[in-house]
């Protein structure tokens, strides 16, 4: 009979013979599923190193990239409560960045918006981002500049070195010096703060504070004003009783002397023949006759005299004589209205211990020396001597 299949002796059916599973190594068989996996771990450390340089960038390199120009002073007046795309737009208009939608974004992730400080600043188109950030969180930060005033520079010739330096704009500082509430403050009685913006060399930082600034010139003006003071105590005291000087007729008469004179051994033999016209009786009517106090006119308010109209830095005879001009020491008797100049050191000292002399004229006689007279006959003789050594 036809067998379905090995038997055993018993004659029973011989069982299938089972496949061994392979002893466990700890291994597992691939899966389909792991190389999906292995992508997105892979997709995913892109993602964080592309973040991490992104950040890198943002927080690092960006900020001390380059400005958009070649370091022009920028004038910039921000409106209080400027959000950060507001902030990058105007300055952006204003010549000063060149990727405003990245400084707004930086602006708002280092929350650097709500730092910035309303108002007027002065800036520069090469400033870095951070640079920029610096100026605009607060007046007078980041980096700064050593400015030098030369003695017998009025208050715009210091404003326009200011705002040449990137310190401050002019027109504010300009304003900052007729500001009756700080001038008050500064003990400043008068007009402005001609005379009393003390010409040295100072470090300003850039985008500073008119008033800050101002406040500093000030400051080195009073301790210059102590020590000459102190040291010449009795002189000054007999000049002001004599003249009747208080503080300001002193700087205003030394603002005189410092725009005459051009040798310092002159300064105070200058200053003996204001002093002369003005303590003499018997000199009148007392003008002074100083060029640069009409000049001065001109340049502060020209529109007090016709003559004005002509005025190109140097006073003309019209100039001179125009009753009109308030500063005219040729019309009217006396110290002109205010300080005509900032009185260095010297010229001050001039005033204050003047040389003992019976002058009342003088003269240019070239090399920036003058001729003296005690008559003005002798001063018709000394003016027409220079004039034929002029030729």
């Amino acid at each position: 009979m036809g067998a379905r299949g090995k038997q055993t002796e018993g004659g029973q059916p011989k069982p299938k013979r089972r496949r061994r599973k392979r002893a466990s190594t700890g291994e597992r068989a691939p899966s389909r599923r792991t190389p999906s996996l292995a992508l997105l771990r892979g997709l995913g450390a892109a993602v964080v190193l592309f973040a991490a340089a992104a950040l890198v960038w943002l927080l690092v390199l960006y900020p001390s990239g380059p400005g958009a120009g070649d370091g022009h002073g920028v004038k910039v007046t921000l409106a209080p409560g400027l959000g950060p795309r507001q902030i990058a737009e105007q300055l952006a208009q204003e010549g000063v960045l060149a990727k405003p939608h990245v400084f707004a974004f930086w602006l708002w992730a280092t929350g650097g918006a709500g730092r910035v400080v309303p108002g007027p600043h002065l800036l520069t188109d090469d400033a870095s981002p951070r640079e920029l950030l610096a100026r605009l969180e607060r007046r007078g930060g980041g980096e700064t500049a050593r400015v030098t005033f030369p003695e017998g520079w009025t208050r715009f010739d210091i404003a326009r070195r200011l705002e040449d330096k990137h310190v401050t704009p002019l027109r504010e500082f300009l304003d900052a010096t007729t500001d009756r509430d700080l001038l008050h403050e500064l003990g400043i009685d008068a007009d402005s703060a001609e005379g009393f913006l003390f010409p040295a060399t100072y470090d300003f930082a850039f985008d500073s504070d008119p008033y800050d600034v101002m406040r500093r010139m000030k400051r080195e003006f009073d301790r210059r004003w102590d020590l000459l003071s102190r040291a010449r105590g009795a002189s000054l005291s007999d000049v002001m009783s004599s003249a009747k000087l208080d503080e300001a007729g002193v700087v205003t008469l030394a603002s005189l002397v410092e725009k005459e004179a051009a040798v310092d051994d002159e300064r105070p033999i200058i200053a003996s023949v204001f002093l002369n016209r003005l303590r003499d009786p018997a000199f009148h009517p007392k003008h002074l006759e100083c060029d640069p106090t009409a000049s001065y006119g001109c340049l502060a308010f020209p529109e007090k005299a016709a003559s004005c109209a002509t005025f190109s830095g140097k006073a003309t005879a019209a100039i001179e004589h125009d009753p009109d001009n308030p500063y005219s020491t040729y019309t009217h008797e006396g110290l002109p209205p205010g300080p005509i100049a900032n009185p260095g050191y010297k010229s001050l000292d001039a005033v204050m211990a003047p040389s003992v002399t019976p002058y009342f004229f003088f003269v240019a006689h070239g090399g920036g020396r003058h001729a003296f007279s005690e008559t003005y006959e002798g001063h018709l003789a000394a003016v027409h001597d220079a004039s034929a050594h002029s030729r």
